[in-house]
């Protein structure tokens, strides 16, 4: 059974690494499409805000499809989503085109590639060490923006963007045939018989319903935690490379030291979720979010001292804990809401986190046409990152 457990672990990171890895690498396609047809910081960015509005609005229904079709059926949505988006994108010559490729597209390939389908199928295998395995699955964001972003600005140097996208668009493709045929997908969603259920605040026999989850306050506690949180998080990683570019440092060093963000991801998750196990959830969230606040700080120190020394910093404590908190608040609301509509009411809570990094990244674009600068963009960020944290300093059930 633990080797099972394992595969399963192993599968669901390579898939959210590749379907996340992907999606960020957005940041460094964000100039070359821009200056390709002369739009503005505003209009390019609002693809990758809907990419992140599409992946929270669809996620209750890839958690209802999880729940009734399984993760075969998931997963393949996923990439067939992610393979034609951008075999499309490559072809674009409109906004709206892009809009629909790498905005809606991408946005249904992130959800049912990700930490949704992952999340529930991992829930079946894993019962105390679940905020363990969570960590992994979410660092998979880390191990994706490693490897892609280098490569994607390695690509268009040599290929342009539009032959880089198709690239990408029949290696996904690719890979599709072996995901369906070669897993033993329904062995991997039976789970493990000898699993202990988590325990939860409120119980029935069936478990929790979408209808009386909605009514409890920890619901809305982490949905405002996700909210807010990517608000704050993502209103600037749309931008970092463009950012690091804009202050001095040479496109590849800039996409490859925010790529380098994937390590000390791992490196963040992994301390944090240790440290919930020594101190507590809520002093461990609380803590992960002071070095997010330090790593924003670090970030407008760039503008005045753009040096190797700063931007290192920057990328660990920023991106250390850029996802740091996901296995952490992905095991407390499973943990709580377990039953047969697990997946549906993961999914739901989760919109918090899709529209929270649309309008973060939207509202990061419109800031900085309207401003012209990157200081009342990292001020919005930081002001949010703040709410983002509240809730585990006044919610009794995150307490």
């Amino acid at each position: 059974m633990v080797a099972i457990a394992l595969v399963v672990l192993a599968i669901s990171f390579m898939l959210a690494a590749l379907g996340r890895g992907l999606s960020e690498s957005f940041t460094v396609f964000l100039l070359p499409i821009s200056t390709a047809f002369g739009w503005d910081r505003g209009q390019v960015v609002s693809i990758y805000s809907l990419a992140a509005l599409t992946s929270g609005l669809v996620s209750p229904f890839v958690g209802r499809l999880f729940d009734r079709s399984g993760p075969r059926a998931v997963f393949a949505v996923g990439h067939i989503a992610l393979g034609g988006a951008f075999l499309v994108a490559a072809f674009a010559v409109r906004l709206w085109q892009l809009q629909f490729a790498l905005g809606f597209c991408v946005g249904l390939g992130i959800a049912a590639t990700g930490v949704v389908p992952g999340s529930i199928l991992l829930g079946r295998w894993f019962g105390p060490r679940l905020p363990t395995a969570m960590s992994v699955i979410y660092s998979a964001t880390g191990a994706g923006v490693l490897v892609m972003l280098p490569l994607s600005q390695l690509m268009i140097d040599q290929l342009g963007w539009r032959d880089a996208y198709m690239v990408y668009g029949f290696g996904v493709l690719l890979v599709l045939l072996p995901l369906l045929l070669l897993l033993p997908w329904r062995r991997f969603s039976a789970g493990a018989p000898d699993r202990v259920k988590p325990q939860a605040i409120i119980s029935s026999e069936d478990g929790w319903t979408l209808a009386a989850a909605v009514r409890h306050h920890a619901f809305w506690a982490l949905f405002a935690t996700f909210f807010f949180t990517a608000i704050g998080m993502y209103s600037i990683a749309a931008q970092i490379v463009a950012y690091l570019i804009d202050v001095g440092f040479p496109p590849l060093q800039a996409a490859t030291a925010w790529g380098f963000s994937g390590v000390v991801l791992l490196l963040g998750m992994l301390s944090i979720t240790w440290l919930d196990g020594k101190i507590g959830r809520r002093s461990s969230v609380l803590f992960s979010y002071a070095i997010s606040i330090v790593g924003i700080g670090l970030l407008w120190l760039l503008q005045f001292y753009p040096n190797i020394a700063v931007l290192t910093g920057f990328v660990i404590c920023f991106g250390s804990m850029i996802g740091s908190r996901g296995p952490l608040l992905t095991a407390t609301a499973l943990n709580i809401f377990h039953g047969r509509h697990v997946g549906t009411i993961y999914g739901t809570i989760a919109i918090g986190s899709g529209l929270g990094s649309a309008l973060g990244s939207w509202s990061g674009g419109l800031i900085h046409d309207f401003t012209g600068n990157y200081n009342a963009l990292l001020a919005f960020a930081l002001v949010s990152v703040i709410f983002g944290m509240l809730p585990f300093l006044l919610v009794r059930a995150l307490r």
